[in-house]
């Protein structure tokens, strides 16, 4: 871990708990449209692949559009009131700056509702980019958006961490021939990440100072 200069980290799930903004959104547009409101834990479940993917199996494509658009109107107020940072996320941050890392963001989420979290959440001046999977051709599992942010710094690949939550972003580590972490407060079961074998699994994100110490 001597050689790590760039540490690549995913958003809901790793550094942020927005599952009640999103829950919230989502049975916003099942209500609207006249449709059977879902469990947390189901929604919970399709959370990381993007918004459209979240809602196209209960809207279907016909209506996915308005679904979306409904969606998204709610998601901007919604992540303001219900969402929050995983503990000592803003310490760790602070200190692996301190410590000179360069720090990313890589999410499947929207550009617009990413940025909307990292600002209300005050840690946005923290990285040195963000990029989201609405700026790629493909988001992860692929790992065009973690090669992206890699050619941005040109650094070896050697030399970057990522860290994630899910199965989808311990494949694109995997794909992307990149050291990756995953953390276990996301959505994806302990198990579901151990057959995937990332580099490493942790409990809470907070627990990386302790590995680039």
């Amino acid at each position: 871990m001597q050689n790590i200069k760039l540490i690549i980290f995913d958003l809901d799930g790793t550094l942020v708990d927005a599952y009640a903004a999103i829950n919230s959104s989502f049975n916003y547009v099942m209500r609207k449209l006249g449709l059977k409101s879902r469990s947390a834990s189901l929604i919970r479940r399709a959370v990381g692949w993007g918004d459209g993917n979240l809602l196209k199996p209960y809207v279907g494509q016909h209506h996915l559009r308005s679904a979306l658009a409904l969606y998204r109107r709610h998601h901007k107020r919604s992540l303001l009131k219900q969402s929050r940072l995983y503990p000592q996320v803003k310490s760790l941050l602070r200190q692996l700056k301190i410590k000179g890392y360069r720090l990313a963001v890589a999410s499947n989420r929207p550009s617009k509702f990413s940025l909307i979290l990292l600002r209300h959440l005050r840690i946005i001046e923290f990285f040195d980019y963000v990029l989201c999977a609405d700026k790629v051709k493909r988001g992860k599992p692929a790992p065009e958006i973690l090669n992206k942010i890699i050619r941005r710094f040109a650094i070896k690949k050697s030399q970057v961490l990522y860290v994630g939550d899910m199965v989808i972003d311990a494949q694109a580590g995997r794909r992307a021939l990149v050291k990756t972490v995953i953390v276990t407060t996301g959505s994806s079961s302990l198990s579901m990440i151990k057959k995937e074998h990332p580099f490493k699994i942790i409990p809470e994100v907070s627990l990386l100072a302790k590995m680039v110490r």
